[in-house]
């Protein structure tokens, strides 16, 4: 996202809206080019096949890939694109300690301003949606050191 508008509330609502990353206007071209680079590095890498399985399961959490869809004991969560990917991210590593970094570089790209708190934020948002009023938490933090997605804490 290219834009003017600056504030942290406008650049969440820019991530919540699907964005991959956020500059600010004024911008060296340097740097868009730079970011575009990664981007398309990161698309390139990922190797994406039409083999992938189109869901991933952990406990009673099932994310369908191809509807963007997320089922918890059956009942749908709505989550916006960048708790799409936080979530995604977290359960094609279940049992394992993310750190913020791993994360930042993962769901937010390689120019990710680790100045901010986003990453806490969006951890807070998954939990109020795929925790709360569930007996099971699966989101869990490990203080100082990351997040795990894992049944068995």
């Amino acid at each position: 996202m290219l834009t003017a508008l600056g504030t942290i509330d406008e650049k969440i609502e820019g991530f919540d809206a699907g964005a991959d990353d956020y500059l600010v206007k004024p911008f060296e071209i340097r740097e868009l080019y730079a970011r575009v680079k990664a981007l398309l590095h990161r698309k390139h890498d990922s190797g994406n096949t039409l083999e992938e399985a189109s869901q991933l399961i952990y406990n009673d959490l099932v994310m369908d890939k191809r509807t963007k869809v997320i089922y918890r004991e059956g009942q749908t969560i709505n989550l916006t694109p960048k708790e799409f990917n936080l979530l995604h991210f977290m359960m094609q590593n279940p049992e394992r300690l993310l750190t913020r970094d791993e994360i930042a570089d993962n769901v937010w790209g390689n120019n990710f301003d680790t100045g901010t708190n986003y990453i806490d934020v969006y951890i807070a948002y998954l939990r109020k949606k795929i925790d709360k009023g569930f007996d099971q938490k699966l989101i869990h933090t490990k203080v100082g050191m990351g997040f795990i997605l894992s049944n068995k804490i």
